[in-house]
């Protein structure tokens, strides 16, 4: 099952976990459809070697997926209208029993882990593969949807310096990544920004500014400023913003950069935000390898009679660590480290001293 936001390289996983499964061991596979509500309810199907040809180079998941539906505490419908939750953690284990599945893979990233980590005390045999565009999951050096998100983002950055250097304006560029800046970190260095805001270092809107009138003194009249959703002023706390649903989400600080800077400078600013194009599209070859890799050591770990593990990434090598420890926080930026380090080297501003 896949769970959580999408992101590239979903398909190449269940790719890899049913080829791998059928050819090397012939073991069958059901595939649960759109998350733990799949499992919930008991939705699934064999997933057959027809059923993952041609799905390698494509974005999104033939499994579905949802960030909404948490087992153990689950809506239910009700008569006449709207839901009351539940805890409906014990149907997950009927549906497993019910298809005779002994291993349950998850796909997923600290969210959907750490329901699949709370399966796992209830009996059921996990194998989880990290995913998430925000590479923030502590137990791995990378997940898969990374390196795809940061393409897409730089690729946005490319093209907006055009209309930046043409109008003499601030644009600045909103990307996804929660609580962790790696995303407009790698991005920021790849695409030349000027500037990058990320959660880990706190920015002070005079460094910001002083960092843009700089350049203009040198006859740059444009600033590309890459600012990660998390990000905030020193002494203030991330911007988040209520659905219609009535969900707090991250998002927005990068149209309030822009006013502030075409507010204290005179200079004309725009803000762009990506939003969910960075989860989207066909995954680089990077990832379509990397979840390739991934899918294959599940199930050898399967084989092996493993459980209540996670496939992982450290040092080059492909490994597996033990499901509690990938779920036991966030993987952050340490603002002393050697990217931070290296893009301050060449000029990048991040708001305050580093």
């Amino acid at each position: 099952m896949t769970g959580g936001g999408d992101c590239p390289g979903l398909n190449a996983v269940i790719r890899a976990v049913a080829k791998g499964a059928l050819y090397r061991y012939g073991l069958e596979v059901v595939g649960f459809n759109n998350g733990f509500r799949g499992l919930v309810e008991n939705d699934a199907w064999v997933i057959d070697e027809k059923a993952v040809s041609g799905i390698l180079h494509r974005g999104g998941t033939i499994l579905g997926t949802t960030n909404r539906d948490n087992p153990f505490d689950f809506r239910l419908p009700v008569a006449g209208g709207g839901y009351r939750r539940a805890d409906c953690s014990h149907r997950c284990l009927e549906s497993l029993k019910r298809r005779s599945v002994d291993r349950l893979v998850v796909v997923g990233g600290d969210g959907s882990l750490a329901l699949a980590h709370r399966l796992s005390t209830m009996g059921v045999p996990v194998i989880g593969i990290p995913k998430t565009i925000d590479n923030d999951l502590p137990a791995t050096d990378v997940t898969f949807g990374f390196d795809t998100a940061v393409a897409t983002a730089t690729e946005a950055i490319d093209k907006l310096h055009t209309t930046a250097e043409s109008h003499h304006r601030a644009m600045v560029v909103e990307v996804m990544g929660r609580n962790a800046g790696w995303i407009a970190l790698q991005a920021g260095m790849a695409g030349g920004g000027d500037i990058i805001l990320i959660p880990e270092i706190p920015f002070d809107y005079e460094v910001v500014c002083a960092k843009i009138l700089g350049r203009r003194s040198r006859g740059k009249q444009f600033s590309i400023i890459v600012v990660a959703e998390g990000a905030y002023p020193a002494g203030d706390e991330p911007l988040y913003r209520k659905t219609a649903g009535g969900a707090r989400r991250l998002g927005g600080i990068g149209q309030i950069v822009a006013d502030a800077i075409e507010t204290r400078l005179g200079m004309e600013s725009r803000a762009t935000v990506l939003g969910h194009l960075q989860r989207g599209g066909t995954p680089t070859p990077y990832d379509r390898a990397l979840a390739t890799r991934f899918g294959v050591r599940a199930v050898e770990l399967i084989d092996a009679g493993r459980r209540n593990e996670m496939v992982c990434l450290r040092g080059g090598a492909i490994g597996s660590v033990p499901l509690a420890e990938a779920v036991s926080g966030i993987k952050r930026i340490d603002p002393t480290c050697e990217q931070v380090r290296a893009a301050a080297a060449v000029g990048t501003c991040f708001g305050a001293p580093v």
